[in-house]
């Protein structure tokens, strides 16, 4: 099993190339929870994610004719860049199978971090199908996302760093995907400090760890889905989830609407971007997922920020309805001069804006003298959504909430 000795070797072989990441108070999500909140922000990490420090550690330990070999792995994103740009660094020739679907932004990052790239499979685990096929036929070393023992003990020093930073620290909460990050973290914390707490946070759409450790076994899951897509995977590794076992002291889930209002929270109150999985930890701590006391240090670990433009869009606004700060309404007006106007006046009158109008006279579910509207309208919360709604059912609309 990884040792804190690992952890503590790997964080020579990664000076050079991880950075030392800042950990942030926040008073911000300090007021907000009423616990003494530091963000991990390894977003600022170099590739944007905090899988650069497995990789560089599993590449620096490859023999010199593996070296000569090369690479191979599989990934939905960020091990993609840390592998590329590790072996890159080292004068590694390397192969990166990506999902079919993987977010262009990071397909574009890794293959300019010097990796080749093939797109394979609709997740991570039909990639990894098509990775070890590759290692089969080319001879390559499979550096594996994360049930790796020196990709577990790079991630580690993130927990090393958390402790030298502040060694007061209560309770640590980890995104768990497929086990590498939390197991590394864990046994470096658990290495100083017995004491100190470590949550492990997965999204309900990709929640095989709880499961598994009801049953006392890896399960694995038939599909996975979630916005957060650095941890879509179906299962853990047999060896993450031997460490998870012994050192991690719970494991909770979040489901994407959480994490959506996280990050959008992230975006507007810590002006700090952050990809799915790298909200889910502060998803957890804003949603109660897990016990604390009052002013107890906790670190959420915001493990990366590489979120793909067209993903953020649609989080945003799904973060935003979910806050009551977008809604979407229908109603049917009579089709005569002055009704739009009539409606405009309710909205004018309850401080709505309005960001589009439909005004559609042809469908077949009206009366022939009847106009169906939609309206995309921003609010202030939901108890400005509910305000809108009486006062527009004092004005004698029916109305229906779209979004």
């Amino acid at each position: 099993m990884l040792a804190f000795d690992d952890v503590l070797a790997a964080r020579d072989r990664v000076a050079e190339t991880a950075r030392h990441t800042p950990l942030d108070y926040s008073h911000t999500f300090s007021s907000m929870t009423g616990a003494d909140v530091h963000l991990k922000l390894e977003l600022f990490q170099r590739t944007g994610s905090f899988k650069i420090r497995g990789a560089t550690n599993r590449i620096a330990t490859l023999s010199e004719a593996e070296r000569e070999a090369g690479v191979v792995t599989a990934s939905a994103g960020n091990h993609a860049q840390g592998v590329a740009l590790a072996a890159t660094r080292i004068g590694v020739d390397s192969t990166i199978v990506m999902p079919e679907r993987a977010p262009v932004s990071k397909v574009q990052a890794t293959e300019n971090y010097g990796g080749r790239v093939v797109l394979h499979g609709r997740d991570y685990d039909a990639a990894a199908q098509k990775a070890h096929e590759i290692e089969r036929e080319s001879g390559r070393t499979y550096v594996h996302a994360f049930d790796d023992e020196m990709v577990m003990a790079g991630q580690g020093t993130i927990g090393l760093e958390i402790y030298e930073d502040l060694p007061g620290v209560d309770t640590v909460v980890v995104p768990i995907g497929g086990g590498g990050l939390i197991s590394g973290i864990a046994t470096a914390l658990k290495g100083q400090d017995d004491d100190v707490r470590v949550i492990g946070v997965q999204a309900d759409g990709a929640s095989s760890v709880a499961e598994s450790l009801e049953k006392g076994h890896r399960i694995e899951r038939d599909s996975v889905q979630t916005i957060a897509d650095g941890i879509a995977t179906r299962t853990v590794g047999d060896r993450t989830f031997e460490v998870i076992e012994e050192r991690v002291d719970e494991v909770v889930t979040v489901t994407d609407p959480e994490i959506a209002v996280a990050l959008t929270t992230l975006l507007e109150r810590s002006k700090t971007l952050v990809e799915g999985a790298g909200a889910v930890p502060l998803a957890a701590l804003l949603e109660g997922k897990f016990d604390y006391e009052d002013d107890e240090t906790i670190v959420p670990t915001l493990c990366g920020g590489n979120i793909d433009l067209n993903t953020l869009t649609n989080v945003i606004m799904r973060g935003l309805v979910e806050t009551g700060r977008y809604c979407k309404i229908r109603t049917v007006l009579e089709d005569r001069p002055g009704s739009l106007e009539e409606l405009v006046e309710v909205l004018s009158a309850a401080q709505v804006n309005v960001y589009g109008i439909e005004h559609d006279r042809t469908s077949r579910d009206i009366a022939m003298n009847d106009a169906e509207v939609e309206l995309d309208l921003e609010t202030r919360g939901p108890d400005h959504v509910a305000e809108l709604l009486d006062r527009l059912e004092d004005a004698g609309f029916e109305v229906e909430v779209l979004v």
